[in-house]
């Protein structure tokens, strides 16, 4: 078991969150509120209209955000989550049920943090826990960011019939 806990710290810790968390904020979340998980190609981590109060941070492979298409066996894909990404915060943070069902693209591997399992270090170490949440919101602003950003590319495309700036 030790070496299972050596490497979900070695994974938390080289994730983006690390930096913030730091190697013994790594280790007491491997010990005592996170688990690794390995997902075969197509298999569901998260289903739509269902909340896990789990989140998840990407570390191998790729996950696909999907969403059914009306008279279509295949799912569309909405966004591709990569190495470092998190999927499932709003779950985890309020209990907010999953908008998009989350599907693996080949074999990836996930580490997931339950909130049943946060919620004791809030009190038993809460600098660690301010740190975790606060990588997490720097996390979720970088990629309401990026999105922005997209949708002003877009809107300006549209506004200039793909000819340029406006």
């Amino acid at each position: 078991m030790k070496s299972n806990i050596d490497e979900i710290a070695a994974l938390i810790h080289n994730a983006p969150i690390g930096k913030y968390i730091g190697e013994s904020g790594a280790k007491i979340l491997a010990e005592r509120a996170a688990q690794k998980i390995d997902l075969d190609d197509d298999e569901v981590l998260c289903e739509k209209g269902i909340s896990t109060n789990s989140f998840y941070i990407v570390t191998k492979g790729r996950l696909a955000i999907t969403s059914d298409v009306k008279d279509k066996q295949t799912p569309a894909i909405l966004h591709v989550l990569e190495k470092g990404d998190l999927v499932g915060e709003l779950s985890f943070i309020d209990g907010s049920a999953h908008p998009d069902t989350v599907r693996s693209l080949g074999r990836s591997c996930v580490i997931s943090f339950n909130k049943a399992d946060i919620d004791p270090l809030i009190n038993d170490n809460p600098e660690l826990i301010f740190n975790f949440m606060r990588a997490i919101i720097k996390r979720v602003h970088s990629t309401l960011t990026a999105i922005n950003r997209q949708q002003n590319e877009l809107f300006s495309y549209i506004q200039t019939g793909g000819r340029g700036r406006l």
